[in-house]
């Protein structure tokens, strides 16, 4: 099998794609003013992260947590058993 370059991806690292797009944002944007700002824009890049590698709808999510309408589980919950789910049992 022959590869070409276009078929060799530029990193494997999965940490790396995760932060990829908040460094693209912050060279463009100059970064937050305040430590307030940062934390803020932390919180929501993690929380939409999350969200999408767990197939839920951010905006979604927000809603449902807004709004107080209790049809998507905490975040936690789902991950809990995702892992769980995953985990062989003995």
């Amino acid at each position: 099998m022959t590869f070409t370059a276009l078929d060799i991806p530029l990193h494997t690292n999965g940490s790396e794609n995760d932060i990829r797009s908040d460094v693209k944002w912050c060279k463009i944007s100059g970064g937050t003013r305040s430590d307030l700002g940062r934390r803020c824009r932390d919180t929501f890049a993690s929380l939409k992260k999350t969200c999408r590698k767990r197939g839920i709808s951010c905006w979604g999510y927000l809603n449902d947590r807004i709004e107080q309408v209790g049809a998507i589980p905490p975040l936690s919950e789902i991950v809990r058993e995702r892992i769980l789910a995953a985990e062989p049992v003995s």
